[in-house]
């Protein structure tokens, strides 16, 4: 739906300055806080009957599953998605009737999407690690049990986020994967998630939605079972129920609204750095789309390429909102580029430059690197192979895009025989000793001792 009020106001701006300067901007983008709109803070405030904040929220949701189970979860998800249903597990008559009710290129593009990703993480595991035992320790390499699936979209549905986040732990071996997802208003959900969940390999799904669901895989409720961890990105209370529950169930990371960093020089087709732009921008209102480029040219062309791009988008609304968080910075050289690039630690990083493999390993910090123009990102949330479920925040400064490694957990292997304990056992008894935990010490002695 297109809105009036963004006619005159500028789509995209530019930003130039010495490299102290750009690098507090990008720095202050890391540090704003998100800003609930009035009628989010309204509606909490109904639900509870005074003014709490979003943590709080979260956290009575989570204490009343916690308590309530399928009560609870009923209650808040049908209050929050506007729906009606009685079952929250999705029957088989459901699954089967989905398929009937997408066309067949729908079908074939998330089975096509299916086997890229699949394939591609069938050769991460094979450089992933394995079992080993030498000299009397090692390690065992074994898959989880049982995860959670948060099958996220609510206004739009999203099948290809759940294919990547399943899809690696089916890789993985893990036994029991589940899903849940809001519903819609008639307490039905969405056929392509529900195909694209049975052709992933998700075994069973439920109607459940926001903290609720997150609080359901955590402790389990009369229909949920509780989970090892739980995978996959959503909302802003989503992401405080997950780190909440941290501890309690395992959480695979904390994410927040997508962001891409576009590095151009003068040569990019100005027309695909603003697609490129654009394409991130429509997700959602506070995603953040940034261009760094050594051309001040480049950067006023594109300017103008966003805002006629902008005029043919079905989510214009959105897009606008999020390109305005956004701008196009112009800095000295590509060096320059690569280092504010490395500091900002951007979720998707697109090198639309001359020679881009030569950048390459100059880039420290990213979650995922896009390579030339026949290599949009785009193409990385659906079927290039790596999941698109990737560090956002600058947390790709220490974490990694969603992998079978994280499906899989490793068990240290100790197995002595009597002359290692021999040969060990002085020594760490003496350490023990000197940290005066003389029964750990007595441990080790009574084992010597009785050689």
């Amino acid at each position: 739906m297109k809105n009036k009020q963004f006619e005159d106001q500028p789509s995209l701006t530019i930003l130039s300055g010495d490299y102290s300067t750009l690098f507090s901007f990008l720095k202050k983008k890391r540090q704003s806080d998100v800003v609930l709109p009035d009628f989010i803070n309204d509606a909490i405030e109904e639900i509870w009957g005074e003014k709490i904040s979003p943590e709080e929220h979260v956290s009575r949701i989570i204490d009343d599953v916690k308590n309530s189970k399928d009560e609870a979860v009923n209650k808040y998800s049908q209050l929050f998605d506007k729906s009606k249903y009685e079952k929250i597990e999705v029957t088989q008559d459901e699954i089967r009737e989905a398929f009937d009710l997408i066309a067949p290129e729908q079908i074939d593009a998330i089975k096509f999407t299916i086997n890229r990703i699949r394939q591609y993480h069938i050769r991460q595991l094979k450089h992933g690690p394995v079992s080993f035992s030498e000299r009397g320790t090692g390690m065992i390499v074994r898959p989880l049990q049982r995860v959670g699936i948060y099958m996220t979209g609510s206004d739009a549905a999203l099948p290809s986020s759940i294919i990547h986040a399943a899809i690696p732990g089916v890789v993985a071996g893990v036994n029991e994967i589940y899903g849940v997802t809001s519903a819609m208003q008639d307490g039905k959900i969405n056929p392509l998630k529900l195909v694209a969940a049975q052709l992933a390999g998700v075994q069973k799904i439920f109607r459940a939605s926001g903290p609720q669901a997150i609080a359901a895989f955590a402790y389990g409720t009369e229909s949920i079972p509780p989970v090892d961890k739980i995978f996959g990105p959503g909302n802003l209370f989503v992401t405080l129920a997950k780190q909440q529950l941290f501890g309690k169930v395992g959480i695979d990371a904390l994410y927040g609204p997508t962001e891409t960093l576009i590095i151009a020089d003068s040569k990019a087709s100005v027309d695909l750095v603003a697609a490129d732009l654009l394409a991130q921008a429509e997700h959602d209102q506070l995603a953040t789309p940034l261009l760094i480029t050594d051309s001040a040219g480049l950067a006023s062309a594109v300017v103008g390429a966003v805002e006629m791009q902008l005029k043919t988008l079905d989510r214009e609304t959105i897009a606008r909102a999020a390109i305005a968080n956004g701008k196009a910075i112009v800095v000295n050289d590509l060096c320059e580029a690569i280092s504010l690039a490395n500091e900002y630690a951007p979720e998707h990083l697109c090198l639309l430059v001359e020679n881009p493999e030569k950048l390459i390993p100059t880039v420290m910090n990213a979650g995922g690197i896009f390579v030339g123009e026949s290599s949009p990102e785009v193409l990385g949330d659906y079927t290039a192979g790596p999941s698109h479920i990737m560090p956002t925040g600058g947390s790709a400064r220490f974490s990694s895009p969603l992998s079978v490694l994280d499906f899989l957990k490793i068990t240290s292997l100790i197995e002595f025989d009597d002359h290692e304990v021999y040969r060990q056992g002085p020594y760490a008894s003496a350490l023990a000793r000197s940290e005066g935990l003389t029964g750990h010490a007595r441990s080790i002695e009574m084992r010597i001792e009785g050689n």
